[in-house]
């Protein structure tokens, strides 16, 4: 039987949401999965673009770059919707700038020297955004007072509660799935701002694997929506379904890391 070894490179609260969907493909499509998740996210990254891991859900920043070129390692899945209005049943998410509840700062502009955590550089949600919108703004990481790394979006919420750092860019669907742990969260931040909507990161796979096998994946994603175990998974984790995407569909992501660039906007 094919064996085919999935990851994430998202945040960790998703991993329950990946793990059940390489389940629902392993038996939808008569193939053996493992989901890896025990090694930190930086080297299941380098491990799927090396093609030691067959396929993934990556950010939206590290597959405009690693999509970069006809020898590129990897190519789309599909794009996971959120079944919550705001996404308006299309492949997108945004960056909720959040703060304590009883923070003095009510707009981005309001942040000049502030604490600002971001998550970390491979971000696009919690620090490619952010370069872009302060490019925009015609600013640069020097309009807050200090910049600090927490290494993952829930990582840097808690240091927002315990008063370590005052904002950050927070990608809305692990907000969400926080809130949905935890809602007494929601009497403790507020959203002063947001960013987006930027195209939602996709699921991707190795051009090594087979391309009727590749095929076979991506109709399985995108039409599990119409079948009734995939309906139960992917409402347990509040989807609504999978989106075909093309390489095209990631271009705005592409413009917003070409304008930070080009104005050299650092964190």
């Amino acid at each position: 039987m094919t064996l085919l070894t999935f990851t994430t490179c998202q945040a960790a609260i998703a991993e329950p949401m990946c793990a059940d969907v390489v389940h629902y493909l392993a038996g939808r499509l008569n193939i053996e999965t493992r989901f890896i998740a025990d090694i930190v996210w930086e080297m299941r990254e380098r491990l799927l673009y090396a093609g030691r891991i067959d396929a993934g859900w990556i950010c939206g920043a590290p597959y405009v770059r690693a999509a970069n070129g006809s020898d590129a390692p990897i190519e789309l899945l599909a794009a996971p919707v959120f079944a919550a209005p705001r996404y308006q049943d299309r492949p997108i998410y945004f960056s909720d700038v959040v703060v304590r509840r009883n923070s003095m700062y009510r707009s981005f502009a309001d942040l000049r020297g502030a604490r600002w955590v971001y998550n970390n550089h491979g971000s696009h949600s919690g620090y490619e955004i952010v370069r872009y919108h302060l490019a925009r703004l015609g600013l640069n990481g020097d309009f807050f007072g200090q910049v600090i790394v927490s290494g993952a979006h829930q990582r840097s919420v808690e240091m927002i509660l315990n008063d370590q750092a005052d904002a950050a860019a927070i990608d809305s669907t692990v907000l969400e799935m926080m809130l949905a742990r935890e809602p007494a969260l929601a009497e403790r931040l507020r959203v002063i701002e947001v960013l987006g909507p930027s195209s939602q990161p996709p699921w991707v796979i190795g051009r090594h694997v087979p391309a009727a096998l590749r095929q076979a994946l991506r109709a399985a994603l995108i039409h599990m929506h119409e079948d009734a175990e995939g309906r139960i998974v992917l409402a347990r984790h509040r989807l609504a379904r999978f989106a075909p995407v093309t390489d095209s569909d990631y271009d705005d992501v592409r413009e917003m890391l070409r304008i930070a660039d080009a104005r050299g906007v650092q964190l």
